[in-house]
């Protein structure tokens, strides 16, 4: 962007400022009472927890719906749970008390046999769950989403309306963690039953038992409102009425919203979250979320080769990216794991990706030069030399990733024959399209549900459903599943098997990494106790709206 762009924005940045300021006071009682209203980058895909996989209907099902367990802070508190539980039988069985009387919207009550209804629905293949491998270490669930088991065999069991019982074929250390989930909250039989596959759809297909309810939503919504729930069994201790989230798609536009006072919160990116970054209103959070970019093998074979790979990784200068491009608080990422996330069970101070750096910085430190050796190295491996490649880069449509992509087309295309297409649709497109196959390029995201690295390492497996790429390594696989079958009882040991499939995937940039997110954002100072939890959801309960 020239000089003269950037200080025209800067000149307007401080227009809009100048005149929040002397408008602020006549705008505060434009601002409706007990009202949170925030922005939101897409709209929501779905509200059916079994199908779930995105951020943006993970927070709404948080926001509505309610599990064992809930996120405060850093905590792990009982939701419905009365307590958090302990296992027995050498960490295989957890049998769970419910608080009694909890009440769906509708009026029902919420028991135990909820869960074994959403649990099973979950592995069912016919629900064609994509998020049903998560349930994998609960007896038989591996079996049953293959199709050799029937769902009715799966470890959960209600022992009488307020008594939930789970059975693990192996130890699941982090079960408590993965408790907080959306894929393990209940569902309503009756709902669910009643609608088909239009459940989830729509806000009259579904029935709350969280702290709020979603209303007059239809699935293309560019906004929606959610209402505190009279029925949730802790309402005292939602003091916020209405949740209002607006899908805005550029950071000017939501920064024209936040200084108009039409919005309590919004996200900056880019040349605006600089701009901002000095206002006492301005804050970044780090997240336990990476961006990676997946090549998909089936389509292209050339990606099979390990050298073309490191090749496309090493001319990516993801320091620029971060820094110049995106300029919201990212960081250059060398793996596709978080950083600061999971530590050494022997050494608190040792991070996962700290002790896995060696294999990361040396395939994701920028060297044009070195790239391209790899590149004529692996196109003559593969029998293509001099040949061109037309690809198709696809991702989300906000303004934020059509930035990105351009970057990368342009880094890209520097290794020569390579050609970039630049294909951005919304979030449920690119989400389809991924599951599909129908991609060269895809840059795509993963947020933890628990800050653990199997979460992001089960990803890459052969087979599962998250890994669009379909890359597959038989020596990956079984540490993958050592990690967490024969050691998992083992901190130790578990803790090597997984450093040493990081290693590997490290190597060989089966997957590569872009950066680790970090939000940029503007809250008004009307805004308190924003509880974000380290599965990146917030916990609204704990919100407060101070006029």
């Amino acid at each position: 962007m020239s000089k003269k762009s950037f200080a025209t924005i800067g000149l307007a940045i401080m227009i809009s400022a100048l005149t929040l300021t002397g408008c602020q006071a006549k705008q505060q009682s434009q601002v409706p009472k007990d009202t949170y209203r925030t922005f939101v980058s897409d709209v929501i895909p779905t509200m059916d927890s079994s199908v779930s996989t995105d951020m943006i209907s993970g927070q709404a099902l948080t926001d509505t719906m309610e599990g064992l367990y809930r996120y405060q802070g850093k905590t792990i508190m009982p939701a419905l749970a009365t307590k958090v539980v302990s296992p027995t039988n050498d960490g295989l069985t957890y049998t769970i008390p419910l608080k009694k009387n909890t009440q769906w919207s509708n009026g029902q009550t919420v028991t135990a046999q909820d869960f074994v209804f959403a649990w099973r629905r979950t592995v069912d293949p016919r629900t064609k769950s994509q998020y049903a491998y998560i349930c994998e270490g609960i007896a038989n669930a591996k079996e049953i989403t293959a199709g050799k088991k029937p769902v009715n065999s799966l470890g959960i069991k209600a022992l009488d309306k307020y008594t939930l019982q789970v059975t693990l074929d192996k130890p699941l250390p982090y079960f408590n963690e993965l408790m907080t989930s959306a894929v393990f909250f209940p569902q309503n039989q009756t709902a669910v039953k009643k609608w088909g596959k239009k459940y989830g759809t729509n806000s009259k297909t579904l029935v709350f038992n969280g702290p709020y309810k979603l209303v007059n939503w239809n699935g293309p919504d560019n906004s929606w409102k959610e209402v505190k729930n009279p029925h949730y069994w802790n309402a005292k201790k939602v003091k916020v009425q209405q949740l209002n989230y607006q899908v805005v798609k550029d950071s000017s536009t939501s920064l024209n919203l936040y200084q108009a006072n039409k919005l309590d919160r919004t996200k900056l990116t880019g040349d605006i979250s600089k701009q901002m970054k000095n206002s006492s209103e301005y804050k970044i959070q780090k997240q336990n979320s990476t961006f990676y970019l997946e090549m998909n093998r089936q389509k292209d074979s050339i990606f099979k080769n390990t050298k073309i790979c490191q090749a496309i990784s090493l001319a990516i200068n993801r320091q620029q990216l971060t820094k110049k491009i995106l300029g919201n608080g990212t960081i250059a990422a060398t793996s596709f794991t978080p950083t600061n996330m999971a530590f050494d069970p022997n050494n608190s101070q040792k991070d996962f990706v700290e002790e896995t750096s060696s294999t990361g910085k040396a395939q994701t430190s920028y060297n044009l030069k070195r790239a391209k050796q790899l590149w004529k190295l692996g196109l003559a491996e593969t029998n293509n030399t001099d040949k061109k490649f037309k690809l198709i880069l696809l991702d989300d449509d906000s303004d934020i990733a059509k930035q990105q992509d351009e970057y990368l087309q342009n880094q890209l295309e520097k290794l020569p024959g390579m050609q970039i297409t630049i294909n951005n649709v919304p979030l449920k497109g690119r989400l389809s399209r991924s599951e599909n196959g129908n991609f060269d390029l895809v840059v795509s995201g993963w947020t933890a549900d628990f800050p653990d690295p199997i979460n992001y390492l089960t990803l890459f497996t052969t087979g599962a459903s998250n890994n669009y790429g379909k890359w597959s390594n038989n020596q990956y696989d079984t540490l993958v599943n050592k990690s967490m079958t024969t050691d998992a009882n083992n901190p130790s040991q578990r803790w090597q098997d997984m450093i040493a499939a990081q290693n590997l995937i490290n190597n060989q940039q089966a997957v590569i990494p872009l950066y680790q997110n970090g939000a940029a954002w503007l809250t008004h100072k009307r805004v308190h106790n924003l509880d974000y939890g380290p599965s990146g959801m917030y916990n609204m309960v704990s919100l407060r709206i101070k006029d």
